[in-house]
């Protein structure tokens, strides 16, 4: 059997050795026992403290899971005991000396384990205690800012910690706390409320300096020319800084006489350096109303000079909407063609069946209203009324040709000569029954029908295909029973009959 002696112990150590197996297993093990000096140590400690008493120490090493401390003998620091919040970096401490609080002492293994973080709570919580009982509504303390959130930032006042709201750091507008304070920073606050029930205390900010808002409205009154800064960009306006704690909202309605401006962004930009006038002042809601468009002339001050009812025009097609077009008539002076106003003898439904933005249009004035910045445009009023002579061009009984351009469920419309409609009946199509109109006509199908009804008043005129090789008196027939057909298979009213129909 070979095996190696392990070299003596150092002095001070004492081995024990045991054999285990029967063959050639040995097992040594060795302990330091304790010097006689760091006995009689343990036992001066163990004598003098209890668990839960104070003991001051001297931080040697740094270990996993913690600190190593020297109170006569060795003791433990867990990292969770060390601070208020865990520290980061424990190499901080090596070498300082604090005062600790004993959790456990456990005589077996003659090992301590220490806490400071308990004796930081305590002493937080005797100064809370010691703050509440001699704070006032209006004390100016001195704080370190401690967490920041969304809506304000929580202050330590050195063992309480208070809320410092949003709305109480500036007189001006503020996005968020982080633009004003950081972590870490000294800051003097108001004490503005005190709950010592639930140990809430709310600080200000903003009350250390004197309102701008109280003297406002010799500032900056009504009608003064004023300068700024863009700091702001919303879709309904813009936020210009006047002077520090003060900002005025330019809306976006007041950027421009003439032009429809969708967005602030499109005209401005943050930092912008803008010039305006002071609209209105509200002291009390601290706003201020300005506009950019009031530095210039407003061209519909005198446009009733230029433009007169009845006048006949000339304009560009700038923009469609769903109801009509709007038509430039010199820069900044829009007018606008109603859809109803584009045709005598079509309904329009989009203006975009007749007309596209960059046309050269001539058009009447129908109205025109300064103060609503509106000039009222017809197309169809630039040209003579086919309807005022319309027997002059349809009798009954007439042949004509004509090309199918909607169909309906009560009939199809058929487009004559001078881009006149009239209705052909779902009864008036053939001598067969008909059951869907788009089984026998499809839009763009040309047609021959008979004039059986010429209604100047209500302009609508009736027609019938089956009808193309009538005599005179059958077509008078014809008439006569489009005549008794009933208020809901009536041809109706060209406009009524239009909202109806299908392309």
């Amino acid at each position: 059997m070979n095996f190696r002696i392990p070299p003596l112990p150092k002095s001070g150590m004492k081995l024990k050795c045991s054999w285990s197996g029967l063959k050639t297993t040995m097992a040594w093990s060795c302990f330091r026992a304790p010097r006689p000096s760091s006995k009689k140590n343990w036992e001066k400690i163990v004598a003098a403290c209890n668990e839960g008493a104070t003991i001051q120490g001297k931080v040697t090493k740094k270990v996993k899971g913690g600190l190593m401390v020297d109170i006569g003998v060795e003791a433990f620091l867990p990292g969770s005991q060390i601070d208020l919040t865990p520290p980061k970096d424990l190499d901080q401490f090596v070498g300082n000396t604090y005062e600790f609080k004993v959790l456990k002492i456990n005589q077996e293994r003659k090992n301590i384990v220490l806490s400071r973080r308990e004796l930081i709570e305590q002493e937080r919580t005797d100064k809370k205690q010691n703050l509440m009982g001699t704070l006032k509504i209006g004390d100016i303390r001195t704080g370190s800012v401690k967490n920041i959130t969304d809506f304000g930032a929580f202050i330590d006042l050195d063992g309480l910690d208070g809320l410092l709201h949003i709305t109480d750091m500036s007189w001006g507008r503020l996005n968020h706390p982080s633009e004003m304070l950081k972590l870490g920073q000294s800051i003097e606050v108001q004490i503005l409320e005190i709950d010592r029930e639930k140990e809430r205390v709310s600080l200000g900010l903003k009350q250390r300096t004197s309102n701008p808002w109280e003297k406002i409205s010799e500032k900056f009154p009504v009608g003064s020319h004023v300068k700024g800064k863009v700091v702001n960009l919303l879709p309904y306006g813009a936020f210009v800084e006047l002077e520090p704690g003060i900002e005025g909202l330019v809306h976006v309605s007041e950027l421009s006489w003439t032009k429809k401006i969708a967005r602030p962004a499109d005209v401005l930009a943050l930092g912008q350096e803008v010039e305006a006038v002071v609209l209105s002042v509200q002291k009390e809601e601290q706003k201020i109303s300005l506009g950019v468009r009031q530095l210039e002339k407003n061209p519909w001050d005198n446009v009733t000079d230029s433009y007169k009812v009845g006048n006949r025009v000339k304009g560009k097609v700038r923009n469609l909407t769903t109801y009509g077009a709007f038509v430039e008539l010199e820069d900044g002076i829009d007018g606008m063609v109603h859809v109803n106003d584009m045709s005598w003898t079509r309904k329009i439904n989009h203006p975009s069946e007749i007309l596209k933005k960059g046309d050269e249009i001539e058009a009447i004035i129908l109205e025109i209203d300064v103060t609503q910045q509106r000039i009222s445009l017809g197309i169809k009023q630039a040209q003579d009324d086919p309807w005022a002579k319309i027997e002059d061009h349809f009798k009954i009984g007439d042949l004509v040709q004509g090309k199918v351009t909607k169909i309906a469920s009560f009939g199809a419309f058929v487009q004559l000569k001078d881009n006149i409609d009239g209705l052909v009946h779902i009864s008036q199509i053939s001598e067969q029954h008909i059951d869907k109109i788009k089984n026998v006509l499809k839009v763009g199908d040309d047609v021959s029908a008979r004039v059986i009804k010429v209604d100047r008043e209500n302009r609508r005129i009736g027609l019938s295909i089956k009808a193309a090789n009538y005599s005179i008196e059958q077509i008078q027939k014809e008439s006569e029973a489009m005549d008794t057909l009933k208020p809901g298979e009536d041809l109706g009213a060209m406009e009524h009959a239009f909202e109806r129909a299908k392309k």
